[in-house]
């Protein structure tokens, strides 16, 4: 089971730019996509719904172009919800739950913490209140594979020049704190279940042309809890697939998505 995260930065930006084409080559099982800025009445049929797939969008209520999430999914899920219950959050479009059985899929867009102090603090508490969101799907049993744009490197492995941006939002100690914290309550970065060196980035500022130099950040995640590590075979980028400022972000599961249940 092959289930790809891409922030495409502008879904009708990346269909002229070969999203289409990129779908059918890889044929994913579940395709799941950040910062699609649009609604899905502003795509074509076939951009909405690829062929062989049932789509889920969650798009901003507040702000035309901003934010927004979709997944895209060969096999319909048991269950959709679209947010986790908190207005101030859901209203920015930035959560898309499939449930597969006890398999729960969460797609999400975590906030920019750029636009300065209030934006930091809006992105500790969606992290908050994901967390609890998170610790009650697992009470009721629920496995977990949390991906998308967290908008946070780790350690300073998981960005280029980590000295010059320790005062910067995406690597400010309270940010990665919380990353500390998935770790500590159980979940694992998947990718560096197969990769342990630096120089392996998921984002690159456009404007500085930092892609050619692989000046970069890993902030794109698939995060896991511990009873699907068994399942996973691999976790990689793909660095080499352009179209958008970051990259394509891959796991792949020892596991057919028809049975994964209990």
């Amino acid at each position: 089971m092959k289930i790809i995260s891409w922030n495409i930065n502008g879904i009708r930006a990346a269909y002229k730019k070969g999203l289409g084409e990129y779908i059918e080559r890889e044929n994913p099982d579940i395709l799941c996509l950040q910062e699609t800025k649009a609604e899905p009445e502003q795509l074509t049929p076939e951009q909405r719904t690829p062929d062989c797939y049932s789509s889920f969008f969650h798009s901003c209520a507040i702000r035309k172009g901003y934010s927004g999430v979709a997944t895209f999914t060969k096999r319909k899920p048991d269950n959709v919800r679209l947010g986790f219950g908190i207005d101030r959050f859901d209203e920015e479009g930035r959560v898309v739950q499939c449930d597969f059985g006890a398999f729960t899929l969460l797609n999400i867009y975590f906030p920019n913490g750029g636009r300065g102090d209030e934006r930091v603090r809006y992105k500790i508490d969606f992290y908050d209140a994901l967390f609890d969101y998170c610790n009650t799907l697992r009470q009721h049993g629920k496995r977990l594979l949390i991906c998308g744009d967290y908008n946070t490197a780790h350690y300073e492995i998981d960005l280029a020049r980590p000295k010059e941006n320790e005062k910067t939002s995406g690597f400010l100690p309270e940010e990665r704190k919380k990353l500390d914290e998935m770790a500590q309550n159980g979940y694992i970065d998947a990718f560096r279940m197969f990769n342990s060196e630096g120089g392996h980035y998921t984002w690159w500022d456009q404007k500085t042309r930092a892609r050619e130099r692989n000046i970069g950040w890993r902030i794109d995640y698939h995060w896991i809890t511990d009873d699907i590590v068994p399942l996973v075979k691999n976790c990689y980028h793909q660095p080499e697939i352009t179209g958008s400022d970051h990259c394509p972000v891959i796991i792949e599961l020892d596991a057919d998505i028809s049975n994964f249940v209990r």
